[in-house]
């Protein structure tokens, strides 16, 4: 037996499972696409202009990318025209939105969320990793925290050596 199997790993033995929200970043292109130069002045869209430039747009060029639809000005957008964006896109897309990048990603996170069964961690003791190379927006934290509070023993966030309580089922 050599010396390294004397020392014991306090963090193996311990019953703590940590969930790392990274494995769960959609790698899928972000783009932003805003639809101002597609209005007329870029205020005013013009329901004929619209179609036609939805129309002859690549949406191919969408392959697997995730989309945040916004308008940059202050035009009034009929729902309509977000609704012919989402079906002009749809074939091609991994995911779109009606908003900012930060919502695509939050929504992003949301849908691969959806694949956490809560019941697999009942009555465990959950650490939540915070330390990450990919952007994991805070929502998903709060999000999965409301999924997993009702039935962990425990919740903590950070790393096993070095993590912060943030619940703790009474007895």
């Amino acid at each position: 037996m050599d010396a390294i199997d004397l020392i014991p790993n306090k963090v193996a033995s311990s019953g703590l499972v940590t969930l790392d929200l990274e494995t769960y970043f959609h790698d899928g292109e972000r783009v932003a696409f805003d639809i101002k130069p597609w209005l007329f002045r870029e205020m005013i869209l013009k329901e004929k202009d619209f179609r036609e430039e939805v129309k002859n747009h690549a949406w191919e060029n969408y392959q697997g990318k995730n989309l945040a639809f916004f308008c940059s000005s202050e035009a009034l957008i009929p729902n309509w025209a977000w609704m012919l964006l989402a079906a002009s896109v749809q074939p091609y897309a991994n995911r779109y939105v009606l908003g900012n990048l930060e919502l695509l990603e939050h929504t992003l996170y949301l849908d691969a969320l959806n694949a956490i069964r809560p019941e697999d961690y009942k009555d465990q003791r959950v650490i939540l990793k915070g330390c990450s190379h990919k952007p994991v927006p805070v929502s998903a934290y709060v999000e999965l925290s409301s999924r997993l509070l009702p039935v962990v023993k425990s919740l903590m966030y950070g790393e096993a050596c070095s993590n912060v309580p943030v619940y703790k089922k009474k007895s």
